[in-house]
């Protein structure tokens, strides 16, 4: 069993300090720190509309996190991990919205 753990973000025009383009960046370096933080993480990949446009391809929210773990229990050390909680402060004042599935494989 796989859990599959993904979440989509839409980013306020301006927020922050700093406009949508930047705060993309800033967001997906944020998350990429923490793709090592437990074991059981299989898989994490994080990435922004701007690389999908630049390629020609649809995007229609502004960041995406693709996460696989081997257990919920993976998954919820992740969730509760101190520099995962870190960057929800951050997470919360750049969003104007977020989509979150987790499933199993």
């Amino acid at each position: 069993m796989t859990i599959k753990h993904i979440v989509m973000w839409q980013l306020h025009e301006q927020a922050a300090g700093a406009d949508r383009a930047t705060n993309m960046q800033r967001l997906k370096d944020k998350l990429l720190a923490c793709a090592d933080l437990v074991p059981g993480t299989l898989r994490f990949e994080v990435a922004t509309a701007a690389e999908a446009q630049a390629k020609g391809l649809e995007a229609t929210y502004d960041v995406v996190l693709y996460s696989e773990f081997e257990s919920k229990a993976a998954l919820d050390a992740y969730q509760n991990h101190p520099e995962h909680v870190a960057i929800k402060d951050f997470v919360g004042a750049v969003r104007s919205a977020r989509q979150c599935m987790d499933y199993e494989s």
